[in-house]
């Protein structure tokens, strides 16, 4: 019996290499490199990032979940809320569930309309109105919420809650119970004339 060994074509060096060979190599080079990515429409800031763990009958799954505010600055801010099984896809899912829900904060003379009190689960937010130059007095995500809405002057206060998703939900749910007046003058209505009517008299 003869034992037979394969053996293995040994590969040529760099330095035995043909040109042909050296330019097919390099042929795929520079392909990989990533664009440079367009500026987005908003702003954004991590409220909370936390890594959750689902218990399932094949074991426990663990993933990220994420809560992003987002904002330009000018009256127009957001929140969103997501899940991904890295940090990257849970940020880029709560980017998108925040523009969904995109709100246009009412500014009057560089403040909030009106004093709102807002309950969002155990968090109570307060929001006042306050006069130019006092800045904003708030703190935590309430504060997270009214920079990126563009809200140059308000006072806050947080009650019964640290949960700062609570707390921003509940300045979202405050902005959006935010309403000004508008006085229209309607012209005046035109009085009526009445006209005769005519009476029969009955035989």
């Amino acid at each position: 019996m003869v034992d037979e060994k394969r053996v293995q074509p040994k590969r040529p060096s760099g330095r035995g290499r043909t040109e042909d060979q050296s330019q097919r190599r390099g042929r795929g080079r520079g392909r990989g490199k990533r664009d440079e990515r367009a500026p987005r429409e908003f702003e954004q800031k991590i409220l909370d990032l936390a890594r959750v763990t689902r218990v399932t009958a094949g074991g426990k799954r663990m993933s990220f979940r994420c809560a992003l505010v987002i904002g330009d600055k000018k009256g127009k801010v957001g929140m969103g809320i997501a899940k991904g099984g890295d940090v990257q896809v849970a940020i880029e899912k709560a980017y998108k569930q925040a523009k969904k829900h995109v709100l246009t904060v009412p500014l009057v003379e560089g403040t909030i309309p009106h004093a709102v009190l807002v309950k969002f689960g155990s968090a109570i937010v307060l929001l006042k109105s306050a006069p130019k130059g006092t800045g904003l007095k708030a703190g935590g995500a309430v504060r997270m919420v009214l920079e990126f809405a563009g809200v140059p002057n308000a006072v806050s206060k947080i009650l019964n809650s640290s949960n700062k998703i609570n707390i921003a939900k509940a300045t979202l749910e405050a902005i959006k119970q935010l309403r000004t007046v508008e006085v229209v003058q309607a012209p005046p209505a035109e009085p009526k004339i009445l006209e005769p009517q005519p009476v029969t008299e009955n035989v």
